[in-house]
């Protein structure tokens, strides 16, 4: 991969890993729904106007929308808000990956493997870990994790989603493309968002929230919409379109650092020592369990990118 690609990659690995700590600012001001409401509604406007509309039937829309907007991001953004670390949850969130393979199990009838099951245990470990069993001074709320862990599932569900899609698409001879999808499908979630926050948040609040929305909220808006998804999402189906998938996904991996590190700095969220542990094996379970045996095949020739 040339170096000017390289460093967009980790330039939008660096901006979702901070997307955590936007979250965490934005709900200073914004409650949780609201927010995750406000930011679709500007992914969607105006680049709708601008984007073609994805080669898939309406009803994959329909559950991305609902998958990804109220399930993954409306559980994520209200672990946060009761409790769940920014950095944290940007790890926690990547159990996505074992969620994805069981439900491609269930569902599409594909093979769990060995080193697929061996990279979950390793990861419940961490999460174990992560949550503060070993440290009831520093435990995560159990609600906080059980809604992250929500939000992973849901994610995975959205890739579920994906193939189904994608393969839909194929068979109609045209090709997925994931950024106009992001955008398209940006117009479901709100109604659904808006709905439950007056359910759950109160319109009382909603209009708090709106009337004294400040600059701290303006810039998390904007930075969830444009940079987190619009930027983001761009620039990352331009480099899955310009190299193999195989060397730009591992670059992913590199998110939950990046979401640590920006939660320490901005944040000042400081983890126990067996938290920061972890997040390690939650980290290595991910990594054993998309990776190992490519990477045990490829051992005798390490010229991987």
């Amino acid at each position: 991969m040339p170096n000017r690609d390289l460093a967009l990659a980790l330039l939008v690995v660096a901006v979702w890993g901070a997307n955590f700590t936007v979250i965490r600012l934005g709900l200073d001001g914004v409650p949780p729904l609201l927010l995750a409401a406000i930011r679709f509604l500007l992914a969607a406007f105006p680049a709708v106007f601008f984007i073609r509309r994805p080669a898939v039937k309406f009803h994959y829309w329909l559950l991305y929308g609902l998958t990804v907007g109220v399930g993954q991001f409306g559980c994520l953004f209200y672990s946060i808000k009761i409790g769940m670390p920014a950095g944290v949850a940007s790890v926690v969130l990547q159990s996505q990956v074992f969620f994805t393979f069981l439900f491609a199990a269930l569902l599409l009838r594909e093979t769990i493997l060995p080193r697929q099951i061996a990279g979950l245990i390793v990861a419940t470990a961490g999460l174990l870990l992560v949550g503060g069993v070993s440290n009831t001074a520093a435990a995560i709320a159990p609600a906080a994790l059980l809604l992250t862990l929500a939000a992973s599932a849901f994610w995975a569900m959205s890739n579920i989603v994906i193939r189904k899609a994608a393969a839909s698409a194929s068979a109609e001879g045209e090709r997925l493309d994931m950024l106009s999808l992001v955008i398209w499908t940006a117009l479901i979630p709100p109604l659904p968002l808006l709905s439950l926050s007056l359910l759950l948040e109160s319109p009382a609040t909603i209009a708090t929230a709106l009337a004294g929305f400040d600059g701290k909220s303006f810039f998390a808006v904007a930075y969830l919409a444009f940079g987190a998804t619009l930027f983001g999402y761009g620039v990352w189906s331009y480099l899955l379109s310009r190299h193999p998938a195989s060397r730009v996904a591992p670059l992913s991996l590199l998110v939950p650092v990046a979401g640590l590190i920006t939660a320490r700095i901005v944040l000042g969220e400081e983890l126990t020592g067996s938290q920061w542990v972890g997040c390690l094996l939650v980290v290595a379970g991910l990594v054993l369990a998309s990776f190992g045996i490519t990477l045990r095949r490829r051992m005798p020739h390490p010229n991987r990118t």
